[in-house]
């Protein structure tokens, strides 16, 4: 029984061409990114918008539910899942190390 890599291959291969994996990522994605892209809103909004801290956080909240919709979109509109999990991701790590820089969690 031959047991090289390139038998092994095609069985993970048929595993991840499953329909099912990208939904389940890309839903993922959509919940739990969209969630953690719309925390970062809020805390960088409130940390980087000038006036009254009240009237920060308030205007970072409205704009989180737009930012999440707008990830759950994001999410199955791209071609696939991986590119779905870096557009969230991405933008969710740049807001949390400039929030870092402006005083978060000091």
């Amino acid at each position: 029984m031959d047991r090289s890599p390139a038998t092994a291959s095609p069985r993970l291969s048929t595993f991840f061409a499953n329909p099912r994996w990208g939904v389940l990522s890309r839903s993922l994605a959509a919940i739990f990114g969209g969630y953690a892209l719309a925390s970062m809103t809020t805390l960088f909004c409130a940390l980087a918008l000038p006036g009254a801290r009240g009237q920060a956080v308030l205007t970072g909240m409205l704009l989180a539910i737009l930012v999440a919709a707008c990830a759950a979109l994001w999410a199955f509109a791209t071609r696939s899942a991986l590119r779905a999990w870096v557009g969230i991701l991405a933008p969710t790590l740049l807001m949390a190390g400039i929030s870092r820089l402006l005083g978060a969690w000091a």
